[in-house]
């Protein structure tokens, strides 16, 4: 046990009172030489916040002190909420008064304030910032005379930065820059900083997508020594490493991606054996054979966790050496792989598998639309083009309504969301939003994926390594109440009051199934859910109703995968001794966490981006009139979605014909006068008044 470890565990004791360094030295005997080390461990232990510090330097645990460390969310109106590290913890509320200068994204401790009861909130007060989120901001430039203010982006960033005149830079009015915090805020006084960059004018080609590109701190391009390392790899799969695989290159393998997909990391075959089985092949490009653990590029992986993919352009994980040339799987050229071939029978249950080193040669790169257009309306045209591999097709849609009837038995949840399809035009300006659905071919490959990462997960908890999983734990009962409350009103109920099943849930959305109030409820039911991550230990997944499961089939984007690329390789060649598994042990967890972090970060800039595109395509809609449905309900309005996936707020301030408030016991907006009543799921017309592009905000009034 380290002595971090045993730190905490003298201080979880009944008896412990809060001691000083010097104390707690004396009661771990520790000795004169070893001192100095003994102090920079609390020191350590103190910023990080898994120890309290007081002010007459005596060393606690933050819970036996009505305290609690945590992340500050911050909100636009200047309160914020911690979210503890203890995640059996609620959130606390923080109003505006009891911030103490901390900003959204901080490392925090809070002091309980106000104890929650019915229902309500813990409320408290920000005691110390442990760690600074926010070294730079991002924002528009406002310029006075001898002064400036930086805008933040971030509207969870509820302080505008003064700048003042020394330290402008050369910034103009409505421009966006970056400004980094030469002093933080106090209790009424707003941040100080300068101007370190200057992005462009709000209204320039490209400055809206970089600004969230600094926003949320992407790294633009690769340090050099990583491009250097990647142009030194081989062009070409050699003969020699060809010998040491399996050779599937005669194979009928092929790829299905997007059209405008530049990367390929799966490729599938398929055929029906003589017992009527299915041989299924998911061939995954072995990225881990040019990305060695702790090289240079496998350490800006790391860092990097993800691609994110920013629609004009993508910020990749990898480089372009290896995400578009040697790794990706193009077709008609030698490629390595780790090919997983699942025997499946005609309940999808996988009776059989095996995990092989290989090399392939895709014989296409297909297009979901195209495929889907030649299986659900048999496209002459696309039959003729694809006939050699036609009797594929419709074995693997076969397989498809296999495995995904077998999902539907265990409970699987299958949120059918529209995806957002926003075309840009060469300016970057959106001409186009639309909803676009999920068709045959991407349901095909989604399905092989699936059953390709559980078995993969289940394999390797067998054999009992080290690996990291894809982990959604059990909602909390307390959510799932508040979402059965809700439902009510719909004339849906979920039976009992703990523990809820996911068929319980899967049920729910069968009975809702084409009504108008399906995406609604759908959307409110995932967000009562809890969120999916990496983790080293196995927790099972609810959403799809599976004990084990993980992220096999995408190392070019994403690192988890291709860590677990290492585990298996090193695994079926018999080389994970006992010494190698105890360093993976220590690696993972961090490897889960940092992926995690990455991976959400990743979501919300993507989501950024569409959202200042969406109020970008709006602005130049004012004036139109839409039918919407209502989507959401607040205190101050009310959200209306357009079949088009847009969405916008009626302010209660722009409902002119009574005084609307939000009645949240029967969840509905009523008027106080007239008692006209507006509910999730009603149909109305509305009239777009205006869309605030740097913020992402689009505003309706109803017609």
């Amino acid at each position: 046990m380290s002595v971090r470890e045993n730190i905490v565990l003298f201080m979880e004791e009944k008896l412990y009172k809060p001691m000083t360094r010097e104390e707690l030295a004396k009661s771990f005997e520790i000795d004169k030489k070893d001192m100095k080390d003994f102090f920079e461990i609390l020191d350590s232990m103190e910023k990080e916040g898994a120890i309290i510090k007081t002010r007459n330097d005596l060393y606690g645990l933050p819970e036996k002190m009505n305290l609690v460390v945590g992340v500050l969310e911050g909100n636009e109106r200047g309160y914020g909420f911690v979210i503890p590290d203890d995640k059996e913890k609620a959130d606390i509320y923080i109003s505006a008064e009891d911030m103490n200068g901390a900003l959204h994204g901080d490392k925090v401790i809070a002091r309980i304030l106000k104890k929650g009861e019915n229902g309500k909130r813990e409320e408290g007060e920000i005691l110390r910032v442990l760690s600074r989120a926010n070294e730079t901001i991002v924002g528009t430039f406002e310029h006075n005379k001898n002064f400036g203010f930086v805008l933040p982006d971030d509207s969870k960033i509820s302080m505008d930065v003064f700048v003042s005149k020394a330290d402008m830079n050369g910034a103009k009015n409505n421009q966006k820059v970056v400004v980094e915090i030469t002093r933080w805020p106090e209790k009424r006084r707003n941040p100080e900083g300068k101007i370190v960059e200057i992005l462009g004018y709000i209204d320039e080609k490209g400055t809206d997508i970089l600004s969230v590109i600094k926003q949320f701190k992407l790294p633009e391009q690769f340090p050099n020594k990583v491009l250097d390392q990647a142009d030194r790899l081989e062009d070409s799969v050699s003969n020699e490493e060809i010998k040491k695989r399996v050779d599937l290159r005669d194979m009928t393998i092929f790829t299905i991606d997007g059209a405008d997909a530049k990367d390929f990391d799966d490729a599938v075959s398929i055929e029906k054996l003589d017992n009527g089985n299915f041989k299924l092949g998911v061939h995954i490009a072995d990225v881990s054979h040019y990305v060695k653990e702790n090289s240079i590029i496998d350490k800006e992986a790391l860092k990097r966790g993800t691609s994110v993919y920013l629609l004009d352009r993508v910020i990749p994980m990898l480089p372009e050496k290896l995400s578009n040339g040697i790794c990706s799987l193009n077709p008609n050229v030698p490629r390595l792989t780790l090919s997983v071939f699942m025997e499946i029978d005609k309940n999808g249950k996988v009776v059989n598998h095996e995990i092989v080193e290989s090399v392939i040669e895709s014989k296409e790169r297909l297009v979901y639309d195209d495929i889907s257009d030649l299986l659900e309306k048999d496209d002459e045209k696309l039959k003729e083009r694809y006939a050699h591999i036609y009797d594929d097709l419709k074995l693997m849609e076969e397989l498809c309504h296999i495995l995904n009837e077998k999902r539907e038995r265990r409970g699987s949840l299958d949120f059918d969301f529209p995806e957002t399809k926003i075309i840009l035009d060469d300016r970057g300006i959106p001409i186009e939003i639309r909803a676009e659905e999920r068709r045959i071919a991407n349901r095909m490959i989604e399905e092989f994926m699936l059953v390709c990462n559980e078995t993969v997960a289940e394999y390797m908890y067998w054999s009992q390594v080290p690996f990291i999983y894809r982990i959604h734990e059990d909602p909390d009962i307390e959510k799932i109440n508040q979402f059965n409350k809700f439902i009510h009103n719909f004339g849906y109920n979920l039976k009992g009051s703990q523990e809820v099943h996911p068929k319980e849930l899967q049920s729910l959305m069968n009975k809702m199934k084409g009504k108008k109030e399906e995406s609604l409820i759908n959307t409110l039911m995932l967000r009562s859910l809890k969120k999916a991550r990496y983790s080293s230990e196995v927790a099972g997944h609810f959403g799809l109703a599976a004990k084990y499961y993980c992220h096999f089939t995408s190392p070019i984007r994403r690192y988890p995968d291709l860590q677990i690329h290492r585990i298996i390789k090193s695994y079926i060649k018999g080389k994970l001794a006992p010494d190698k598994m105890d360093v993976l042990e220590n690696r993972l967890a961090y490897v889960a966490d940092i992926s995690s972090t990455n991976e959400r970060i990743a979501e919300e800039a993507e989501r950024a981006v569409e959202d200042l595109k969406k109020a970008e395509y709006m602005k130049e809609r004012v004036g139109n009139v839409y039918e919407g449905m209502v989507c959401s309900l607040t205190h101050f309005g009310m959200f209306v979605q357009l079949d088009n996936t847009i969405e916008g707020l009626v302010h209660f301030s722009n409902m002119t014909d009574d005084y609307y408030f939000y009645d949240e016991e029967k969840y509905y907006i009523v008027g106080e006068s007239s008692k006209k009543q507006y509910r999730i799921g009603d149909m109305v017309n509305i009239k777009v008044i205006g869309a605030d592009v740097l913020k992402g905000t689009i505003d309706f009034m109803l017609v």
